[in-house]
């Protein structure tokens, strides 16, 4: 490999993570300084570098942007209505007693689909502590069985938006991604809930004081009255139990504010597990139907490969699995099948403002990382690197697998470090012969790698499981790392079938 292009690419890479750990700026900016330096040190012209930059930003949302759009703003209809919790007790039911660490991990898995690892924490995190209340124990192993349940499918499962920009950036089939990345998950699943169950007892002593008394109040203070709800109240002010479903005098109030008349007052709405899972489900299902049926038709007609003239009897699958049709009916039934129906319109309108404006960020650094990639390969650096790869004799499924989790040590983000890694790798898929759907498998597996300091969701999930310090590397570094490494199989599996 010329040193020039190695050199690009390595100061490309250690541009965004100088930006995103040492300046006030954020990670977009950072792939957007990365393409410029790329470019220029690889000896591009600067308008033909803005020109890729532009070019691969807009290519990159053209195909991937109204999707993370519709899946933020789903999410955001399970958070506020309730459905979360729901979804957490049917599983529970469902598990049964003595499983209750499965049933936070799956659980978890579910609802960090739609909704983000953080307030998906903050949301289901207090009925793990009313499990842990009722057993006298147990606390650590479900909370930390909960946070990497959630980190799973948040770095496995598209319409989770990194795994959405990979799948886009890599021009990777969407349907084929969610099975692949399902099909990990379940397998991943009993790695973590093991790992839980073996360090959660070894760490129950170190919970801090503050946490320890709000998980396990005396006895006396929970059976007791008067004192008792203050208990209570502080407790749930601590771990943010509230808020989190919408109830008949919330809907009043916001009515009164709006002008309108609520139509049932005083009444709260309970949600059925299966109504719950009915805005993931049918969006899930229509694409991967439409996956099913596009590679049975393509079967038949014996091109697997290449474009083909699709039969007739597919289209009505091809249009109503397609990510942005699909989408559009799940939020449909999340918002008429989930919310009360005296819940304001512009009550409505607001949540998904607010789904819009964090949506904002994530469709930003996904455009960006489409810029990063095209840079790459519009001024020889990504061919450059793919024969480099080709001669170390070092499994293709791994070159983004590796870069994935360089880039998540060094800076700490899950969804930067997949970005940057698909941005990276998306030159080298045909010329290393590997498949789309396991590159983007690979970057979003390495991106797992060893949540620590630098990591938002460490300290999330730390603070409200109550560890500090080593406690804190040894359960929550431990599990998420252990998650990492046991996808290497996989990977290496899904290498040989894909």
């Amino acid at each position: 490999m010329e040193l020039n292009l190695l050199l690009a690419l390595a100061l490309g890479v250690a541009t965004i993570v100088v930006v995103v750990l040492f300046t006030r700026l954020d990670a977009f900016v950072g792939l957007i300084a990365a393409g410029l330096v790329t470019g220029l040190v690889a000896g591009g012209s600067p308008t033909d570098i803005v020109g890729w930059i532009t070019e691969g930003f807009g290519s990159t949302l053209a195909s991937i942007g109204i999707v993370i759009g519709l899946g933020v703003a789903i999410g955001k209809i399970l958070e506020v209505s309730g459905a979360a919790d729901a979804l957490a007790r049917a599983f529970l039911r469902a598990f049964g007693k003595g499983r209750e660490e499965w049933a936070m991990a799956s659980v978890g898995a579910v609802v960090s689909v739609p909704v983000f690892c953080d307030s998906g924490y903050v949301i289901m995190n207090p009925l793990a502590r009313s499990i842990a209340r009722v057993k006298r124990g147990g606390y650590v192993a479900l909370a930390l069985a909960l946070g990497c349940g959630m980190t799973l499918t948040h770095h496995l499962v598209p319409p989770t938006p990194g795994p959405l920009g990979v799948a886009g950036i890599l021009q990777a089939d969407l349907g084929a991604v969610i099975l692949t990345g399902l099909v990990f998950t379940v397998i991943l699943l009993p790695v973590v809930v093991l790992y839980a169950r073996w360090i959660g007892p070894r760490l129950e002593a170190e919970i801090v004081p503050a946490v320890r008394e709000a998980v396990y109040p005396e006895p006396a203070r929970v059976r007791g009255t008067g004192g008792t709800d203050a208990h209570r109240g502080s407790a749930q002010e601590h771990s943010g139990e509230a808020g989190t479903t919408v109830s008949a005098p919330e809907a009043a109030g916001d009515a009164a504010e709006a002008g309108e008349a609520p139509a049932e007052e005083g009444r709260a709405r309970r949600i059925s597990g299966f109504l719950a899972f009915l805005p993931l489900a049918v969006p899930l299902v229509l694409i991967v139907a439409n996956t099913v049926t596009a590679a049975i038709d393509r079967s038949n007609q014996g091109a697997l490969y290449g474009d083909y003239e699709a039969a007739a009897w597919t289209q009505p699958f091809a249009f109503l699995g397609d990510p942005v049709i699909a989408l559009i009916i799940g939020l449909v039934i999340a918002v008429y099948a989930l919310l009360p129906r005296w819940t304001p319109r512009g009550r409505v309108h607001s949540w998904l403002a607010e789904a819009a404006a964090s949506a904002g960020l994530i469709l930003l650094i996904t455009g960006a990382g489409g810029g990063f990639g095209l840079v790459l390969r519009e001024s020889g650096v990504g061919d450059a690197l793919a024969e480099a790869v080709g001669a170390t004799g070092l499994p293709a499924f791994l070159v983004p697998f590796v870069i994935a989790t360089l880039v998540r040590l060094a800076q700490g983000s899950g969804t930067v470090a997949m970005i940057t890694a698909a941005s990276v790798t998306a030159p080298l898929v045909a010329g290393l012969g590997i498949s789309p759907v396991v590159a983007a498998l690979a970057c979003t597996a390495g991106s797992m790698c060893c949540s620590y300091f630098n990591d938002s969701y460490f300290w999330v999930v730390t603070r409200f499981t109550g560890l500090d310090g080593t406690a804190a590397l040894k359960g929550w570094s431990g599990i998420t790392t252990v998650a990492w490494a046991a996808s290497i199989p996989l990977l290496f599996v899904a290498s040989l079938i894909l």
